[in-house]
């Protein structure tokens, strides 16, 4: 049971506490169009950039996803996806990990034509979120020059927030972002012999 004084110790913590929240959101007043990486070791990045997509749909705005690298699989979020209409814009632009196309010309090749669909999706007023699912992947490798990539994400629109998904991200692009998330892999289930599931991975 918890007693009267103890009830009114809480109060007292919590409303302390919540003055100094409220003093620290008011103090933060620029709205603009962000630039987000998940990146990491660990499992999520796309399926919190995909949260991020629903949340704006949500709100009736537009979003473009353009998936670098990835492209093979069919995939139970983009069947879900498929309920906003014309409100979601999705290109599966990937050939496929490096170690199974093995072709290096057809890797960069569809890299940047993916990238192409980016400026396009960059240069249309109604999208307000795009996800460029693998983007770190395709940096990695040198398939696209990350210099020319981070100057044109740093040049969109202001209104315009991206995510940009995949491992080992650049620290170009690290630098230049405004919110960077480094996905820890703590436990894995592939290492006790799990293998990919349907609505799990893909």
């Amino acid at each position: 049971m918890i007693d009267d004084s103890e009830a009114e110790r809480h109060r007292a913590k919590m409303a302390k506490r919540k003055a100094v929240q409220d003093a620290e959101v008011a103090q933060k007043t620029i709205e603009k169009g962000l630039l987000i990486v998940n990146t990491g070791p660990g499992k999520g990045k796309t399926t919190a950039a995909f949260g991020l997509a629903l949340r704006m749909l949500g709100y009736g705005r537009r979003v473009g996803v353009v998936q670098f690298i990835k492209g093979k699989w069919h995939t139970g979020e983009k069947d879900a996806f498929k309920a906003f209409g014309d409100q979601l814009i999705w290109y599966s632009m990937g050939e496929g990990f490096t170690w199974e196309t093995q072709d290096l010309k057809r890797d960069v090749a569809a890299a940047e034509a993916a990238w192409m669909k980016v400026e396009e999706l960059i240069a249309d007023p109604s999208i307000s979120l795009l996800v460029l699912d693998e983007l770190n992947i395709a940096l990695r490798y040198d398939y696209l020059d990350v210099d020319r990539v981070v100057a044109a994400l740093k040049e969109r629109r202001e209104d315009l927030h991206v995510v940009v998904t995949g491992r080992n991200a650049k620290p170009t692009l690290t630098e230049a972002a405004d919110l960077v998330t480094e996905m820890g892999a703590t436990k894995h289930h592939f290492s006790a012999g799990v293998k990919a599931q349907q609505g799990i991975e893909f």
